[in-house]
């Protein structure tokens, strides 16, 4: 019995984990993949998958969908956090989002992964420690947790490396 628990101890602990964070957009949704090793973290990749404006939106949300799933199978992530829609005055930009974000959680599921749905007041609060944090102060902490030279460009991978930190916080 001892064993099988330090078994399942050093599984929890040791065993990798690869998160994929996603910040949802239909021109830009940023994504952002790391690697959970103990308390170890790192950056596997990071970027924006962009749909272009001239085409319709059902061909850009088949973009997103088929440029999503190659995203997961290069990396395998075990887990994926969305960030939920903000509130935007724009109720037509609101409505598209909703669509792209939609399709993400769609491509999710299609490729059986758990998905952690997070504000993005939660996002800065796990990040930084303060839910009302400037995009630059969630920008330059994604930088420090993740060791990297520089602050992620795009700002949606940037976000989107902030929504996978997220859910290594929440686990």
């Amino acid at each position: 019995m001892l064993a099988i628990t330090i078994l399942i101890y050093y599984r929890q602990v040791f065993m990798p984990k690869i998160i994929l964070g996603l910040d949802p957009g239909l021109a830009d949704t940023g994504y952002g993949v790391i690697k959970v090793v103990g308390p170890k973290v790192t950056c596997l990749a990071y970027g924006s998958i962009k749909t272009a404006a001239g085409l319709d939106l059902v061909d850009r949300l088949d973009e997103l969908h088929q440029q999503l799933d190659k995203i997961i199978k290069k990396y395998h992530p075990q887990i994926a956090a969305v960030e939920q829609l903000f509130f935007n005055k724009n109720v037509r930009t609101a409505l598209i989002v909703g669509q792209a974000r939609g399709v993400l959680l769609l491509t999710l599921r299609q490729n059986k992964l758990p998905v952690f749905d997070f504000t993005p007041a939660q996002v800065k609060l796990a990040v930084t420690a303060y839910g009302q944090a400037t995009k630059l102060q969630v920008q330059k902490m994604v930088k420090m947790v993740l060791n990297l030279k520089e602050i992620p460009k795009p700002d949606d991978a940037a976000d989107a490396l902030a929504i996978a930190l997220c859910a290594l916080n929440s686990r």
